[in-house]
C-alpha cells in the first residue's frame, strides 16, 4: 500500500507496529539518546505506541514517514531513515540512525541516498532539509556527501539546543 524502496544491500520499508522491539532497541542506543534525544521509550509497549502516535499518522496522511532498514543478506533490522514533517522545520526533513554495530559500513549513505532520490523523483519535493547536532560530525559529513549544504541554524520548538540546518533543492540536482 505504501512505497517501499530497495538498494543493493537494503530493503527500506515503512516502520510498522511489528517493529516495536527493534525501535525500542534503536531509540535507546547511546548515539540516539545523545544526538536525537530521549523519546521516553522504556518498554516495547512504549515503542509500539510511539510508532502508532508519531510515525503512522504521517505515513497515512502524507504517504511517507519513518522506514526500517533491513539488510538483505540476513534480514537484520539495522536502522531507520525517513522523511519527516517535523515541527519547527519548514519543509520535509531527511533523517537516519543505525544500530551501533552497523555504523561505518555505508548503510546510512546507501539508504538516505535512495530516500533522497525518492523525495525528488517519486514524492516530487522541490527541496529537502536535514538537521543535526553541531557535535555530530559524522552526520554532517554524510549530509554533505548527499549534496546538502549548510543553510544556517535552527531551534526546534520546546528545545534548547541550536541545530545545524542543511538543504538541497531539486533544481540544483538537475544542473
Amino acid at each position: 500500500m505504501y512505497k517501499e524502496f530497495e538498494t543493493e544491500r537494503l530493503l527500506i520499508k515503512p516502520t510498522s507496529v511489528g517493529d516495536a522491539e527493534f525501535i525500542y532497541q534503536l531509540m535507546n542506543t547511546p548515539k540516539f539518546l545523545k544526538y536525537i534525544g530521549d523519546r521516553d521509550i522504556k518498554s516495547m509497549e512504549d515503542a509500539a505506541n510511539y510508532i502508532r502516535i508519531k510515525m503512522l499518522p504521517q505515513l497515512n496522511h502524507l504517504g511517507y514517514s519513518n522506514y526500517s532498514l533491513i539488510r538483505k543478506s540476513d534480514d537484520s533490522k539495522i536502522g531507520t531513515c525517513g522523511l519527516y514533517d517535523r515541527d519547527g522545520v519548514d519543509g520535509i526533513d531527511i533523517g537516519f540512525v543505525l544500530l551501533p554495530e552497523y555504523e561505518g559500513l555505508g548503510y546510512a549513505y546507501e539508504s538516505t541516498n535512495r530516500l533522497k532520490k525518492a523525495a525528488f523523483e517519486e514524492f516530487e519535493f522541490e527541496e529537502l532539509n536535514a538537521i543535526t547536532s553541531k557535535e555530530n560530525i559524522s552526520s554532517q559529513r554524510l549530509l554533505e556527501k548527499l549534496g546538502l549544504e549548510m543553510a544556517g541554524t535552527i531551534k526546534l520548538p520546546n528545545e534548547e539546543e541550536e541545530l545545524l540546518l542543511y538543504k538541497i533543492e531539486k533544481k540544483r540536482l538537475q544542473e
